[in-house]
């Protein structure tokens, strides 16, 4: 009787300690193991990236008013040159020929005018021939005017201070004139100061405003870091598409799925004179900023029909982890951390940013779930 005894506790031990054996396994297998992020506090910055082009401040292109020959270039490109100084000169023997021909006609006109109105004074000439008399000697003091205009045209003067960017025209080239395709015989830039004009995708216009300060880097520099501010935000989108009165209405249908942009101006200064012209500028533009924030990874934030919130993450005495829910509320974005402007959440508290269910395998999973309820068969 006694062996029967100590027989059943025995089995009883042993079925205590597989049962045991097989709660802490199947505990094991089923638990969440969680990556965690601290939360933190942080100087949090939200910026808007764009791409743009390097332009000087002013610039603008030196041609003719009359069509000749240039005779003369005197600068050459990266010149310096200042307003009124003289950078070409044209050939103007044809000009000054006509100049001449209009002094003789106006002298001739002049003395036909003092003629006839001295004889008009007499009798000897009537009112009407007076008066053509006038208008001839008018005309030719126009003419004459005219071509001493076209012969000082013939000297070519700098607008504005500035810098000669390109290489000018050469001697010998043909200047023409006219309002639609003239003949550029050089560029003047003022380069003292460089602007940057960037397109802004229209998701992000609306975060920017003038007076807000940009970082940006050039590929001829890629170490180096240059601030600009933006000083203007155009009112209308890059291709005007919203003027569907200039295009057709199939143009206005392909428009409609394209992205809008927007074009914004930066002024950047440039003391070490490295930005050139045309270079492509990448642009960080500082859209928000808070010191010293209590921050949250954004990827440990998650959402549902109550709002924003992370888990928590908290350790029992046997080192066992727990999720709990903390609503928040969310302030400014960066790239990787956003502000928690309210909630139960302190500096260094950890927050689950993924988790992962322990890996099983097939049979494992079929047996645990066979077996719950009750130990392992003996």
């Amino acid at each position: 009787m006694k062996i029967k005894i100590i027989a059943a506790l025995v089995l009883l031990i042993a079925a205590f300690v597989g049962y045991k054996f097989y709660d802490d396994k199947v505990a094991a297998e089923t638990a969440k193991t969680y990556q965690t992020a601290k939360v933190v506090r942080m100087d949090l910055t939200k910026t808007v990236s764009a791409t743009g082009t390097v332009q000087p401040r002013d610039s603008v292109e030196v041609s003719s008013k009359i069509t000749a020959r240039i005779k003369e270039v005197l600068v050459d490109e990266n010149d310096e040159v200042k307003s009124g100084q003289v950078v070409a000169i044209l050939d103007g023997q044809d000009y000054e020929a006509k100049r001449d021909q209009a002094k003789f006609k106006l002298t001739n006109a002049q003395q036909k005018l003092t003629r006839t109105q001295r004889l008009y004074n007499i009798g000897a000439k009537s009112l009407e021939e007076l008066q053509d008399a006038q208008y001839d000697y008018d005309t030719a003091k126009s003419a004459l005017e005219e071509a001493e205009s076209d012969v000082n045209e013939t000297v070519i003067t700098a607008p504005m201070d500035g810098v000669v960017v390109g290489e000018p025209k050469t001697a010998g080239t043909m200047a023409t004139q006219g309002s639609d395709n003239p003949t550029v015989i050089m560029r003047i830039a003022d380069l003292s100061e460089k602007l940057v004009k960037a397109k802004v995708d229209e998701t992000d216009i609306g975060s920017v405003r003038v007076g807000e300060d940009a970082i940006f880097t050039v590929d001829a520099f890629p170490d180096d870091k240059f601030n600009a501010h933006v000083t203007k935000i155009s009112q209308t989108d890059t291709s005007n598409s919203w003027d569907v009165s200039s295009s057709s209405s199939s143009s206005s249908s392909s428009s409609s799925n394209a992205v809008i942009y927007y074009y914004v101006t930066f002024s950047a200064p440039d003391p070490g004179n490295k930005l050139l012209p045309a270079m492509t500028a990448r642009l960080d533009i500082i859209v928000g900023q808070v010191k010293n924030a209590l921050c949250v990874p954004i990827s440990a934030v998650k959402t549902d029909a109550r709002g924003s919130y992370v888990e928590r993450i908290t350790k029992d005495k046997d080192g066992r982890e727990a999720a709990e829910k903390i609503y928040i509320t969310l302030g400014l974005y960066g790239e990787e951390f956003v502000e928690v402007a309210g909630g139960d959440l302190n500096p260094d508290d950890d927050v689950s940013i993924t988790y992962e269910v322990a890996e099983k395998n097939t049979s494992t999973s079929k047996q645990s779930t066979r077996r719950m309820g009750g130990p392992p068969p003996m």
